[in-house]
């Protein structure tokens, strides 16, 4: 559009030219808003006889004066509005007024309200619609700048964003990796102690239900390892339990080892100087899963093969053939060939368990091979070798709080099809130890002796028959007199007949002790220097201690 040049000279609107094309570099630089509003309205008085009165910048299809100031012309906002932004104004105090509507390709942006004391010429017209235009571009200009720093900015939280999660990322993959590569190599709970270690740069503790130390990764294990009081363990499992997270308590940081509703330990960090940030956690979160599944496996494991241990350790007692003995026991690592034991442990006071793990930790302490199984409710060991009765007894004697246990120890084993033999021959040693004097202690089958005849004659009665046939007098005048003559003639007897030593056994004096012997000639008439006599009278002194008063086998 052009408009004609009236009353205004060349050189002036050249010059006026001039200054909008300085402006309108200027703009293109500014990305301000109200620094561009501010700018073209300081123009104008240099385009003619017009000043300006307000500028507005349209947001969200309303017209906004900027800067925000009060309006100096009533009801101008109320106008500039009305009109799109383009149009005459009525203003107080002026002859004119004119709002230049602000455009950009995407239609207007604001408005640029002018008043004069007459109405301009159409040159001044032409100059105040070009400004109009190029203010407009450059507010267009700084809204698309505004969006792209916006949009960069957005980009660039983006991008840092992507980037702390790769970074995450690939810390929990190591994480996963180096902890499953821990277990997945058969390291147990010490190899993901170390793993976590190796991750955190923390020393790392692993401890079971009631706070004993299981494994320690790192620097500073204390000795000896703390362990606090049952009632606080308990309270610290129930807060893990309840927490179901890392929970730091003084210098550590701790996690609970849980599969399922079974507690298996406790998973630490040890972190006095809190240095433990979320990466750290991550890896002891993941590490205590892994412990979980490993300690699980573990007790699995434990259990099927104790489970299989009894089961062959029952039929061997029971009879087995020998090749599937030999195959069973060599799939639980232990060879049956060669000569083998039957061990019973006995005790009615203590469950089967606490027995069961006092003969195997003993077991083991006297560097025995052996399976362990339960079989007629006793704790069976089948060993390698002959174990030294009295060490056995006090090695499980020891582990179960003095608590009297009886142990028969059966025949020597070459196959496994002997084994039932030796079982029988184990309990029938239990069971003659306990009707001795002294049934707390360990007697080999082979060794009963004299014992195993009384204890098989006894069931009929034929044992009491013979007693009293032999001791029936001495036994009858012990009972009245509250004597001691039947236990005089079984130490007598067991001294192979020498005063002297059976005085001294005895306690008494060698005249009192002719004096016993007399009597006992008198009540039962038998000459004690006729051999056959002595040895039916040691037999049945023998028995007569076996059954009723005791001896120890």
């Amino acid at each position: 559009m052009s408009y004609p040049i009236v009353d205004g000279s060349a050189p002036a609107q050249l010059a006026s030219l001039h200054r909008l094309c300085a402006l309108s570099a200027a703009l293109s630089g500014e990305h301000d808003e109200v620094e561009i509003l501010r700018m073209a309205g300081a123009a104008v008085p240099s385009l003619g006889s017009c000043r300006t009165l307000a500028s507005y910048h349209r947001v969200d299809d309303e017209f906004m004066q900027y800067p925000q100031t009060r309006p100096a012309q009533p009801g101008l906002d109320a106008q500039v509005s009305a009109q799109g932004g383009q149009g005459s104004v009525n203003l107080v105090g002026e002859r004119w007024g004119w709002a230049f509507v602000l455009r950009s390709s995407s239609g207007a942006v604001g408005s640029l309200v002018v008043g004069s004391d007459r109405e301009p010429r159409p040159d001044e017209i032409f100059l105040l619609e070009v400004l109009a235009q190029l203010t407009g571009s450059a507010l267009a200009n700084a809204t698309m700048y505004e969006r792209a720093c916006a949009h960069a900015t957005e980009l660039t939280e983006i991008n840092e964003h992507l980037t702390a999660t790769v970074r995450r990322l690939e810390q929990q993959t190591r994480v996963h990796e180096v902890l499953a590569g821990a277990a997945a190599y058969g390291q147990g709970e010490q190899g993901i102690a170390d793993a976590l270690a190796q991750l955190t740069d923390l020393p790392v503790a692993v401890e079971d239900p009631f706070g004993n130390l299981r494994a320690w990764s790192g620097p500073g294990r204390p000795e000896p390892y703390p362990k606090a009081a049952p009632e606080q363990r308990d309270q610290l499992l129930h807060r893990l339990a309840t927490h179901n997270a890392p929970l730091r308590l003084h210098d550590r940081v701790i996690m609970l080892v849980k599969p399922h509703s079974d507690v298996l330990g406790t998973l630490a960090l040890i972190d006095p100087d809190h240095r433990a940030v979320e990466t750290q956690l991550f890896a002891l979160v993941y590490g205590s899963t892994m412990l979980a599944l490993e300690l699980a496996h573990q007790r699995n494991l434990a259990e099927i093969e104790l489970r299989l241990r009894r089961e062959l350790v029952d039929d061997l007692a029971s009879g087995t053939d020998n090749d599937s003995a030999y195959a069973r026991a060599e799939a639980l690592g232990h060879d049956l060939h060669g000569t083998h034991y039957v061990v019973v442990v006995h005790n009615a006071g203590r469950a089967d368990d606490a027995i069961a793990e006092a003969a195997s930790s003993a077991a083991s302490a006297l560097s025995l091979q052996y399976i362990q199984g339960r079989h007629d409710g006793a704790v069976v060991l089948i060993t390698d070798r002959r174990p030294d009765a009295g060490a056995l007894h006090h090695a499980i004697h020891e582990r179960l709080d003095a608590t009297p246990i009886t142990i028969g120890i059966g025949g020597r084993c070459e196959h496994p099809s002997d084994f039932e033999r030796s079982f029988a021959d184990a309990h029938h040693a239990v069971h003659i130890r306990l009707q001795s004097r002294i049934p707390d202690g360990a007697t080999a089958f082979e060794e009963l002796g004299f014992y195993r005849l009384v204890d098989a004659a006894h069931a009929d009665g034929q044992v009491d028959r013979f007693i009293r046939e032999w001791l029936g007098a001495l036994l009858e005048y012990d009972a009245t007199r509250h004597s001691d003559l039947v236990y005089t003639l079984a130490q007598y007897l067991e001294c192979g007949g020498n005063y002297n030593d059976s005085a001294a056994v005895l306690h008494i004096h060698r005249s009192t002790l002719r004096y016993r012997l007399g009597r006992i000639r008198e009540l039962t008439g038998f000459d004690l220097r006729d051999v056959n006599i002595r040895f039916n009278l040691q037999a049945a002194t023998r028995a007569w201690q076996f059954l009723s008063v005791g001896a120890d086998p």
